[in-house]
């Protein structure tokens, strides 16, 4: 005890000098300024201030700590983007350095580990199999080779609106632009139309209940020693559940167009150069390396269908919903279309060019209701000094496209539909103004645009051309509710209307 005593007397001013040095002189050399962030809590961080409309709840917060904002999911840091300045930081002046995406468990799970283009990590991985859905599966060469189906099932559409019509019933929005997307999109991918084939309704239902699985809170994401609760609260039961429904259909409608592909069975659409035919023929072109794993082609086919249908048709149903509660727009676009086609009754490609009001609409549309209000996080590669910030690596970084398209600072009446803003401007789908980014911009842009925009205007030209439209009895324009709600795509509020032949 007496050799203890006479050590901390030794030593007891040193450790304390030494103390006060660290707290003094250290901070001054290495700190660096991090972005405003509000108070959080032991352990949970700023969980407890994401409500329900995460979108929401971040725009409201941004209003007070600014447009680049810290905070903190559990202990991992969180980058909130609010603002066109810096959003264009992260996605073109620092694009590389936030290309990453973080691993999200239930994107593991759903997604083969990774082996899609929208989660997989930045690396040769990502951009082999960008260079292949670029180039190959959904360039515009592709996406003109759908034509045909797009006319066909939007004529399919146009003839059941048709019977609602002859018969004075009310048409459900929801099932009707689900029914078109889905069957657009399985014809595209694997020959196949989503609606009539057994298997394809179950898939219909795994996509619906993916969504909610990927942008639900998962509380392992944030506070890793507590993932066991994802076993008690049954977030591992369902995800497991769909992970592996979704693999089992998949693995079957792999094997059924390689089956068709070897036996040299090329007749009928089912082997035409849909997107799974063309992935299986770069993998048999390919024998080593990770083109040759099968999970990759499920993986890629997986983020085609599900992120082509969910996105197409919440684009048309937030259109139709909006046209509904603007009866002036809905007038002004029939009005355009009758007079690009005259007396013709059938719409082309560049009838469509001509429509400049209807994609204003479209733009609109995407303007108040992007079908995914944050866009997909992604991390930093490496520290990273933002518009005067110090971002640490590996920190998330989540851009809140839907506050930027609200911000009254950037765009006039910010809550009100109005296409005209879009006419004879510069803005583009393809995030080239950070004002208007519905589909991300840089690396990381979605790069299935082109095919979902070609769905919706085809869709909408034809119903402005062949119906006037109304709702039902007892429904009024302010009944109809566009908001967005949680989510990785924005959810809606059913509606439904009367169509009369115009």
């Amino acid at each position: 005890m007496s050799l203890l005593n006479d050590s901390l007397t030794v030593y007891l001013p040193s450790f304390i000098c030494i103390f006060f040095l660290y707290k003094i002189i250290w901070p001054k050399k290495s700190q660096k300024p991090l972005p405003p962030s509000p108070p959080k809590f032991p352990i949970i961080g700023n969980l407890h201030q994401i409500g329900s409309f995460p979108h929401r709840s971040l725009k409201s917060l941004a209003e007070k700590y600014g447009p680049i904002m810290l905070l903190h999911f559990g202990p991992k840091p969180a980058i909130i983007i609010s603002s066109p300045e810096a959003a264009k930081e992260v996605m073109k002046t620092h694009d590389v350095s936030f290309a990453d995406r973080p691993r999200t468990y239930a994107a593991g799970k759903l997604f083969y580990q990774f082996k899609d283009l929208s989660f997989s990590p930045y690396g040769e991985y990502w951009r082999q199999a960008k260079g292949i859905c670029v180039l190959q599966l959904l360039n515009n060469k592709r996406v003109q080779s759908f034509k045909g189906i797009r006319e066909e099932e939007v004529k399919s559409m146009v003839e059941k609106v048709r019977k609602c019509s002859d018969l004075s019933t009310v048409e459900n929005a929801d099932e009707l632009f689900q029914t078109l997307t889905n069957d657009t999109i399985g014809r595209a991918a694997f020959g196949i139309k989503f609606s009539t084939e057994e298997g394809g309704k179950k898939l219909r239902k795994l996509l619906k209940d993916m969504p909610p699985l990927l942008s639900a809170f998962n509380i392992g994401d944030h506070i890793p020693w507590l993932s066991w609760v994802n076993y008690i609260n049954g977030f591992e039961a369902k995800l497991s559940k769909v992970a592996k429904d979704c693999d089992d259909y998949l693995e079957n409608l792999v094997d059924q167009t390689r089956k068709r592909a070897e036996s040299g069975d090329d007749e009928g659409e089912l082997c035409q150069q849909n997107i799974a035919s063309v992935l299986l023929q770069i993998q048999k072109e390919n024998t080593t390396g990770f083109l040759s794993d099968k999970d990759f082609v499920k993986a890629i086919i997986l983020d085609v269908i599900g992120g082509g249908t969910d996105t197409t048709y919440l684009l048309l149903y937030s259109t139709m919903a909006e046209l509904l509660r603007n009866k002036d727009v809905m007038t002004k676009l029939q009005k355009e279309v009758s007079e690009v086609l005259g007396r013709k009754s059938d719409i082309s490609d560049e009838d469509l060019q001509k429509m400049q009001y209807l994609r204003a609409v479209i733009k609109e549309t995407l303007r108040l209701h992007p079908p995914i209000p944050l866009l997909v996080p992604r991390e930093a590669r490496e520290d990273v000094n933002l518009m005067g910030y110090h971002v640490k690596k590996s920190t998330q970084v989540i851009i809140n496209a839907w506050a930027i398209g609200r911000d009254p600072s950037l765009w006039e009446e910010a809550d009100k539909f109005k296409p005209e803003r879009f006419l004879n401007t510069s803005f583009d789908f393809k995030g080239l103004n950070f004002q208007f980014i519905p589909f991300g911009s840089g690396r990381r842009s979605c790069p299935g645009v082109n095919f979902a925009i070609s769905i919706a205007e085809l869709a909408l030209a034809n119903l402005m051309h062949k119906f006037n439209f109304s709702l039902p009895d007892g429904v009024t324009a302010e009944d109809i509710d566009p908001t967005d709600n949680v989510g990785l795509t924005s959810q809606k509020t059913p509606l439904s209307f009367i169509a009369t032949p115009a």
